[in-house]
């Protein structure tokens, strides 16, 4: 499978909006991600229900939604109801991983879970086989524009191998300091799908650095 892109609309130009996500959906990107913070589970504060409800109406492409919030499982219905195709909540996050995965799924979305750089993929093996994706911050979470952590590669190829040994098709999605010299670094680990925001919405050509980190 060719690897996906999912540009982050974090670091995009909340005022062109409409604009932004029209450039998503005519570009090479897969999908939108959209990261919603609480400003308690990281320090900063981002989308909510009538943001991903309006990007919804403007887009074909699925809505590729982050949660980097305490107590997640309290508002599954109401993301879906605003249009997530694929939640991800945190590891961190919730008390019980396991029935958070279960209801995502039950309520018709895929299901994903995301890992801090100090988690280790080890603690996801019980519960690997009912996740879609698995999304490895290679930043901490709060903020774009941060430095890539080095020792990310190592956990990237060593999710990727209890992926093939359980013989599954989890997808693995990599967030955090995306540029255009690691990505061909980071397919070669194991990724299956880039997000990347200020490698994109900094570029003088926003579609073109979609297309370029697309063929990387």
């Amino acid at each position: 499978m060719a690897h996906l892109i999912s540009p982050s609309i974090l670091t995009a130009d909340f005022g062109q909006l409409n604009q932004v996500v029209e450039m998503i959906d005519n570009s090479q990107a897969d999908w939108v991600h959209i990261d919603v913070m609480d400003g308690v589970f990281v320090p900063n504060i981002s989308f909510g229900f009538h943001i991903i409800k309006s990007i919804k109406k403007k887009t074909s492409k699925p809505l590729d939604v982050h949660l980097m919030i305490i107590q997640p499982e309290r508002y599954f219905s109401q993301f879906r109801d605003a249009g997530a195709d694929l939640l991800c909540f945190h590891y961190e996050a919730s008390q019980h991983v396991h029935r958070s995965i279960q209801a995502i799924r039950e309520l018709g979305m895929k299901a994903a879970v995301a890992i801090n750089p100090h988690t280790p993929v080890e603690l996801l093996g019980d519960i690997l086989h009912d996740l879609d994706m698995v999304l490895i911050m290679t930043v901490n979470p709060g903020y774009g524009g941060q430095a890539f952590i080095k020792h990310s590669y190592s956990k990237i190829k060593r999710l990727k191998e209890m992926i093939r040994e359980k013989n599954l098709s989890t997808l693995i999605e990599v967030d955090g300091g995306v540029d255009f010299n690691n990505a061909p670094l980071l397919i070669q680990a194991g990724t299956d799908v880039l997000v990347a925001g200020n490698t994109i919405f900094s570029a003088s050509d926003p579609e073109e650095a979609i297309l370029r980190l697309k063929t990387a």
